[in-house]
């Protein structure tokens, strides 16, 4: 069974930085786009950022210019660069194929202090 462990969250101060890492199992990583998601209290869980099995990348209006997705297929691993955090980014992020196809991690808490 594919499992996602994602891990790097943690508390910030407003403009600050962080990594976050997802671990995939299994053989299907390199064959499939992959996403970052995150979901704040009482809101439903959204795409934030898209990164296709060719390395092209997409995000959500509300993180362009500020998150930044990659992946390493060889260490089935993908990233999530965050810089210029703002409050409103504090979530439980999680990752998952885009579209999501598996069972959801247990996600990292991003908390980000004003």
């Amino acid at each position: 069974q594919v499992q996602l462990v994602e891990s790097g969250g943690g508390l910030v101060q407003a403009g600050g930085s962080l990594r976050l890492s997802c671990a995939a199992s299994g053989r299907f990583f390199s064959l499939n786009a992959m996403g970052w998601y995150r979901q704040a209290p009482g809101k439903q869980r959204d795409l934030v950022a898209a990164v296709r099995s060719g390395g092209s990348t997409n995000y959500a209006d509300s993180v362009k210019g500020r998150f930044t997705i990659s992946r390493d297929n060889a260490k089935n691993t993908v990233y999530l660069q965050m810089n210029s955090l703002k409050p409103d980014d504090t979530a439980v992020y999680y990752c998952n194929t885009n579209p999501p196809l598996l069972v959801w991690g247990q996600g990292t808490q991003v908390t980000v202090s004003s």
